[in-house]
Protein backbone atom coordinates (compact mmCIF):
# COMPACT_ATOMS: atom_id res chain seq x y z
CA UNK A 1 0.00 0.00 0.00
CA UNK A 2 1.19 3.43 -1.04
CA UNK A 3 1.75 5.50 1.77
CA UNK A 4 2.33 9.46 2.21
CA UNK A 5 3.49 11.18 5.49
CA UNK A 6 2.39 15.01 5.54
CA UNK A 7 4.55 16.90 7.66
CA UNK A 8 7.45 14.13 7.74
CA UNK A 9 10.15 16.08 8.73
CA UNK A 10 9.37 16.27 13.03
CA UNK A 11 9.79 13.59 15.45
CA UNK A 12 6.30 11.97 14.84
CA UNK A 13 7.16 11.81 11.16
CA UNK A 14 10.32 10.50 11.75
CA UNK A 15 8.92 7.10 13.59
CA UNK A 16 6.15 7.09 11.29
CA UNK A 17 9.16 6.70 8.57
CA UNK A 18 10.83 3.92 11.51
CA UNK A 19 8.22 1.95 12.24
CA UNK A 20 6.65 1.26 8.86
CA UNK A 21 9.80 0.64 7.41
CA UNK A 22 9.31 -2.42 9.67
CA UNK A 23 5.58 -3.06 7.42
CA UNK A 24 4.73 -5.78 5.68
CA UNK A 25 2.03 -3.98 3.63
CA UNK A 26 3.90 -0.27 3.77
CA UNK A 27 5.22 1.02 0.84
CA UNK A 28 6.31 4.72 1.41
CA UNK A 29 6.31 6.79 -1.65
CA UNK A 30 5.75 10.51 -0.25
CA UNK A 31 7.18 12.58 2.71
CA UNK A 32 6.34 16.13 2.92
CA UNK A 33 8.24 19.23 4.27
CA UNK A 34 7.45 22.93 3.02
CA UNK A 35 11.45 23.32 4.22
CA UNK A 36 13.16 20.79 3.21
CA UNK A 37 11.46 20.19 0.16
CA UNK A 38 14.12 19.04 -2.40
CA UNK A 39 16.65 17.25 0.19
CA UNK A 40 16.56 13.87 1.38
CA UNK A 41 14.71 12.83 3.80
CA UNK A 42 17.94 11.35 6.06
CA UNK A 43 19.63 14.44 6.14
CA UNK A 44 17.69 15.69 9.33
CA UNK A 45 16.49 11.78 10.25
CA UNK A 46 20.40 10.01 10.66
CA UNK A 47 18.88 7.43 12.19
CA UNK A 48 17.11 6.41 8.90
CA UNK A 49 20.74 6.72 6.68
CA UNK A 50 20.91 3.26 4.51
CA UNK A 51 17.22 2.21 5.47
CA UNK A 52 15.24 4.64 2.93
CA UNK A 53 16.33 6.50 0.02
CA UNK A 54 13.54 9.49 -0.08
CA UNK A 55 13.51 13.40 -0.83
CA UNK A 56 11.22 15.42 1.08
CA UNK A 57 8.74 16.87 -1.39
CA UNK A 58 6.21 19.73 -1.15
CA UNK A 59 2.85 18.79 -3.16
CA UNK A 60 -0.47 20.25 -3.34
CA UNK A 61 -3.35 17.93 -1.61
CA UNK A 62 -4.57 17.25 -5.07
CA UNK A 63 -1.06 15.62 -6.48
CA UNK A 64 -0.55 13.57 -2.89
CA UNK A 65 -0.17 10.12 -5.07
CA UNK A 66 -1.58 7.38 -2.26
CA UNK A 67 -3.34 4.81 -1.03
CA UNK A 68 -3.35 6.23 2.91
CA UNK A 69 -2.08 9.45 4.22
CA UNK A 70 -0.80 10.43 7.94
CA UNK A 71 -1.19 14.04 8.90
CA UNK A 72 1.31 14.70 11.23
CA UNK A 73 1.24 18.81 10.90
CA UNK A 74 0.26 21.48 13.71
CA UNK A 75 -3.17 21.90 14.76
CA UNK A 76 -4.87 24.24 12.36
CA UNK A 77 -2.97 22.93 9.93
CA UNK A 78 -4.63 19.49 9.13
CA UNK A 79 -7.85 20.68 8.52
CA UNK A 80 -6.60 22.12 5.16
CA UNK A 81 -5.78 18.70 3.83
CA UNK A 82 -8.58 16.59 5.40
CA UNK A 83 -11.45 17.48 3.55
CA UNK A 84 -9.88 17.30 -0.10
CA UNK A 85 -8.06 13.79 1.42
CA UNK A 86 -11.54 12.30 2.45
CA UNK A 87 -13.17 13.73 -1.33
CA UNK A 88 -10.09 11.74 -3.10
CA UNK A 89 -10.64 8.71 -1.04
CA UNK A 90 -7.12 8.48 0.51
CA UNK A 91 -7.78 7.04 3.96
CA UNK A 92 -6.14 8.80 6.41
CA UNK A 93 -4.99 9.52 10.29
CA UNK A 94 -4.50 12.97 11.62
CA UNK A 95 -1.92 13.24 14.38
CA UNK A 96 -3.11 16.35 15.34
CA UNK A 97 -5.78 17.78 17.12
CA UNK A 98 -8.23 19.14 14.62
CA UNK A 99 -10.55 16.36 14.91
CA UNK A 100 -10.49 15.06 18.24
CA UNK A 101 -13.05 17.24 19.55
CA UNK A 102 -16.36 18.36 18.73
CA UNK A 103 -16.52 21.34 16.90
CA UNK A 104 -17.53 23.79 19.40
CA UNK A 105 -15.08 22.35 22.12
CA UNK A 106 -12.14 22.41 19.99
CA UNK A 107 -12.45 25.83 19.32
CA UNK A 108 -12.82 27.42 22.88
CA UNK A 109 -9.78 24.89 23.85
CA UNK A 110 -7.66 26.01 20.59
CA UNK A 111 -8.89 29.32 20.33
CA UNK A 112 -9.22 29.28 16.71
CA UNK A 113 -12.10 28.72 14.18
CA UNK A 114 -12.60 25.67 12.59
CA UNK A 115 -12.93 25.58 9.10
CA UNK A 116 -13.31 22.18 7.33
CA UNK A 117 -15.06 20.07 10.52
CA UNK A 118 -16.51 16.54 10.34
CA UNK A 119 -16.96 14.10 12.92
CA UNK A 120 -13.99 11.32 12.91
CA UNK A 121 -13.50 8.34 15.06
CA UNK A 122 -11.37 8.90 18.08
CA UNK A 123 -8.32 6.82 17.73
CA UNK A 124 -7.57 4.97 21.06
CA UNK A 125 -7.91 1.47 19.63
CA UNK A 126 -8.67 -0.55 22.82
CA UNK A 127 -11.93 1.53 23.20
CA UNK A 128 -13.14 2.50 19.87
CA UNK A 129 -11.84 -0.28 17.50
CA UNK A 130 -15.11 -1.28 16.49
CA UNK A 131 -15.59 3.21 15.08
CA UNK A 132 -11.87 2.57 13.56
CA UNK A 133 -12.32 -0.43 11.93
CA UNK A 134 -13.37 0.40 8.24
CA UNK A 135 -13.32 3.99 8.77
CA UNK A 136 -11.96 6.58 6.02
CA UNK A 137 -10.29 9.28 8.70
CA UNK A 138 -9.29 8.39 12.46
CA UNK A 139 -8.54 11.26 14.72
CA UNK A 140 -5.35 10.22 16.38
CA UNK A 141 -5.45 11.09 20.35
CA UNK A 142 -3.17 12.84 22.34
CA UNK A 143 -0.27 11.43 24.49
CA UNK A 144 -1.06 12.53 27.45
CA UNK A 145 -5.26 11.69 27.12
CA UNK A 146 -3.92 8.20 25.87
CA UNK A 147 -1.69 7.18 28.99
CA UNK A 148 -4.38 8.87 31.06
CA UNK A 149 -7.17 7.41 29.71
CA UNK A 150 -5.90 3.63 29.98
CA UNK A 151 -4.75 3.90 32.77
CA UNK A 152 -7.97 4.17 34.70
CA UNK A 153 -10.61 2.90 31.89
CA UNK A 154 -11.32 0.11 33.35
CA UNK A 155 -12.60 1.30 36.89
CA UNK A 156 -13.87 4.82 35.64
CA UNK A 157 -17.48 4.45 35.76
CA UNK A 158 -16.76 3.67 39.49
CA UNK A 159 -15.32 6.83 39.83
CA UNK A 160 -16.35 10.33 41.56
CA UNK A 161 -12.83 11.76 41.18
CA UNK A 162 -9.97 10.70 38.48
CA UNK A 163 -6.88 13.20 38.83
CA UNK A 164 -4.43 12.42 36.46
CA UNK A 165 -0.75 13.43 37.31
CA UNK A 166 1.57 12.85 33.82
CA UNK A 167 5.68 13.48 33.79
CA UNK A 168 6.54 13.78 30.01
CA UNK A 169 9.76 13.88 28.01
CA UNK A 170 10.64 16.89 26.42
CA UNK A 171 9.79 15.27 22.89
CA UNK A 172 6.89 16.03 23.74
CA UNK A 173 6.95 19.42 22.49
CA UNK A 174 7.95 18.78 19.13
CA UNK A 175 11.85 19.69 17.62
CA UNK A 176 11.47 23.37 17.80
CA UNK A 177 13.69 25.14 19.78
CA UNK A 178 12.42 27.00 23.06
CA UNK A 179 13.44 28.17 25.97
CA UNK A 180 11.08 25.73 28.00
CA UNK A 181 13.03 22.81 26.23
CA UNK A 182 16.37 24.44 26.53
CA UNK A 183 18.77 22.00 28.30
CA UNK A 184 20.02 24.07 31.28
CA UNK A 185 16.56 24.41 31.85
CA UNK A 186 15.18 20.47 31.75
CA UNK A 187 18.26 18.77 33.47
CA UNK A 188 18.02 17.83 36.88
CA UNK A 189 14.49 19.40 36.80
CA UNK A 190 11.07 19.05 37.08
CA UNK A 191 8.55 21.55 35.83
CA UNK A 192 4.84 21.56 36.22
CA UNK A 193 3.33 23.47 33.71
CA UNK A 194 0.00 24.47 32.16
CA UNK A 195 -1.05 23.53 35.68
CA UNK A 196 -5.25 23.43 35.44
CA UNK A 197 -6.08 24.24 32.18
CA UNK A 198 -3.59 21.97 29.52
CA UNK A 199 -5.53 21.43 26.30
CA UNK A 200 -5.24 17.87 26.39
CA UNK A 201 -7.91 17.83 29.49
CA UNK A 202 -10.73 18.08 27.40
CA UNK A 203 -10.38 14.64 25.34
CA UNK A 204 -10.02 13.38 29.22
CA UNK A 205 -12.94 14.20 29.61
CA UNK A 206 -14.47 13.45 26.50
CA UNK A 207 -12.97 9.64 27.06
CA UNK A 208 -14.98 9.12 30.66
CA UNK A 209 -18.12 10.09 29.47
CA UNK A 210 -17.75 7.38 27.19
CA UNK A 211 -17.17 4.98 29.51
CA UNK A 212 -19.77 6.17 31.41
CA UNK A 213 -17.62 7.69 33.96
CA UNK A 214 -19.73 10.81 35.92
CA UNK A 215 -16.40 11.49 37.42
CA UNK A 216 -14.73 14.95 37.93
CA UNK A 217 -11.49 14.94 36.13
CA UNK A 218 -8.24 17.18 36.47
CA UNK A 219 -4.91 16.96 35.58
CA UNK A 220 -1.32 18.24 36.04
CA UNK A 221 1.17 17.37 33.77
CA UNK A 222 5.21 18.15 34.68
CA UNK A 223 8.25 18.38 32.12
CA UNK A 224 10.78 15.23 32.96
CA UNK A 225 14.15 15.46 32.13
CA UNK A 226 14.27 12.68 29.75
CA UNK A 227 13.90 12.38 26.05
CA UNK A 228 11.12 10.11 25.72
CA UNK A 229 7.99 8.82 27.49
CA UNK A 230 4.91 9.22 29.67
CA UNK A 231 4.66 8.21 32.95
CA UNK A 232 0.67 8.83 34.12
CA UNK A 233 -0.20 8.63 37.94
CA UNK A 234 -4.03 8.33 38.12
CA UNK A 235 -5.63 8.96 41.38
CA UNK A 236 -9.15 7.48 41.27
CA UNK A 237 -11.08 8.36 44.03
CA UNK A 238 -14.14 5.85 44.02
CA UNK A 239 -17.70 6.59 44.98
CA UNK A 240 -18.26 3.74 47.40
CA UNK A 241 -15.62 1.43 48.50
CA UNK A 242 -14.12 -1.59 46.38
CA UNK A 243 -12.47 -5.01 46.52
CA UNK A 244 -9.10 -5.66 44.94
CA UNK A 245 -10.36 -8.73 43.60
CA UNK A 246 -12.93 -6.59 41.72
CA UNK A 247 -10.66 -4.16 40.85
CA UNK A 248 -7.94 -7.03 39.51
CA UNK A 249 -10.55 -9.16 37.74
CA UNK A 250 -11.71 -5.15 35.60
CA UNK A 251 -8.35 -4.71 34.60
CA UNK A 252 -7.79 -8.42 33.43
CA UNK A 253 -11.02 -8.85 31.53
CA UNK A 254 -11.09 -4.99 29.99
CA UNK A 255 -7.47 -5.54 28.60
CA UNK A 256 -7.50 -9.51 28.41
CA UNK A 257 -6.97 -9.60 24.35
CA UNK A 258 -5.27 -6.16 23.85
CA UNK A 259 -1.82 -6.76 22.29
CA UNK A 260 -0.27 -3.64 23.34
CA UNK A 261 -1.31 -3.62 27.11
CA UNK A 262 1.07 -5.02 29.38
CA UNK A 263 -0.34 -5.45 33.39
CA UNK A 264 3.21 -5.34 34.94
CA UNK A 265 4.87 -2.07 37.05
CA UNK A 266 5.23 0.93 34.83
CA UNK A 267 8.67 2.11 33.45
CA UNK A 268 9.68 4.15 31.10
CA UNK A 269 12.60 1.50 30.36
CA UNK A 270 10.14 -0.82 29.38
CA UNK A 271 7.96 1.27 26.66
CA UNK A 272 10.49 3.09 25.28
CA UNK A 273 10.59 2.88 21.67
CA UNK A 274 7.66 0.96 21.46
CA UNK A 275 3.58 0.86 20.99
CA UNK A 276 3.12 -0.57 24.45
CA UNK A 277 1.00 0.47 27.52
CA UNK A 278 2.36 -0.93 30.84
CA UNK A 279 0.18 -0.24 34.10
CA UNK A 280 0.57 -1.53 37.68
CA UNK A 281 -2.02 -0.05 40.07
CA UNK A 282 -2.47 -0.64 43.91
CA UNK A 283 -5.84 0.33 46.12
CA UNK A 284 -5.95 2.09 49.40
CA UNK A 285 -6.28 -0.14 52.05
CA UNK A 286 -10.03 0.83 52.46
CA UNK A 287 -10.63 0.71 49.03
CA UNK A 288 -11.77 4.62 48.82
CA UNK A 289 -8.65 5.24 46.06
CA UNK A 290 -7.25 3.03 43.43
CA UNK A 291 -3.46 4.36 42.38
CA UNK A 292 -3.35 3.65 38.49
CA UNK A 293 0.30 4.33 36.44
CA UNK A 294 1.07 3.35 32.82
CA UNK A 295 3.81 4.00 31.34
CA UNK A 296 4.13 4.73 27.04
CA UNK A 297 6.27 6.11 24.79
CA UNK A 298 4.99 9.66 23.78
CA UNK A 299 5.94 9.41 20.60
CA UNK A 300 5.19 5.72 19.55
CA UNK A 301 1.49 4.65 21.40
CA UNK A 302 1.35 8.32 22.28
CA UNK A 303 1.62 9.34 18.68
CA UNK A 304 2.73 7.49 15.51
CA UNK A 305 2.68 3.81 16.81
CA UNK A 306 -0.91 4.66 17.50
CA UNK A 307 -1.51 5.76 14.11
CA UNK A 308 -0.06 2.98 12.67
CA UNK A 309 -2.34 0.48 15.13
CA UNK A 310 -4.97 2.96 13.94
CA UNK A 311 -4.13 2.66 10.03
CA UNK A 312 -3.85 -1.22 10.52
CA UNK A 313 -7.41 -1.11 11.49
CA UNK A 314 -8.59 0.28 9.24
CA UNK A 315 -7.40 -1.45 6.20
CA UNK A 316 -8.07 -5.04 8.01
CA UNK A 317 -4.16 -5.85 8.57
CA UNK A 318 -2.82 -7.50 11.16
CA UNK A 319 -3.17 -4.86 14.46
CA UNK A 320 0.45 -5.45 15.58
CA UNK A 321 2.17 -5.25 11.66
CA UNK A 322 5.09 -2.93 11.85
CA UNK A 323 4.67 -2.13 15.94
CA UNK A 324 5.78 -5.60 17.34
CA UNK A 325 8.76 -4.57 18.42
CA UNK A 326 10.08 -4.85 22.25
CA UNK A 327 11.31 -1.58 24.47
CA UNK A 328 14.41 -0.13 24.64
CA UNK A 329 15.89 -1.23 28.03
CA UNK A 330 18.46 -0.11 29.38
Amino acid sequence: MDIAIVGASGYAGGDLIRLLLTHSQANLVCATSRKLAGTPVTKDHIHLKNLIDLDYTNPSVDKIDADFAFLAVPHTAAMQYAPRLKERGIKTVDLSADYRLPQDIYEKTYGVKHTAYFKAPYGIPELHRKDIRGADFVANPGCFPTGATLAAAPVADLAAQIIYDSKSGVSGAGDSVSETTHYPNVDENIAPYKITAHRHLPEMKQEAAFLKSSAKIYFTPHLLPAIRGIITTAHILFKKPVTEGEVQKRYESFYKNEPFIRLQTAKLGGVRGSNFCDINFELEADGTRLVAVSAIDNLVKGASGQAVQNMNIMCGFAETDGLRMPGMFP
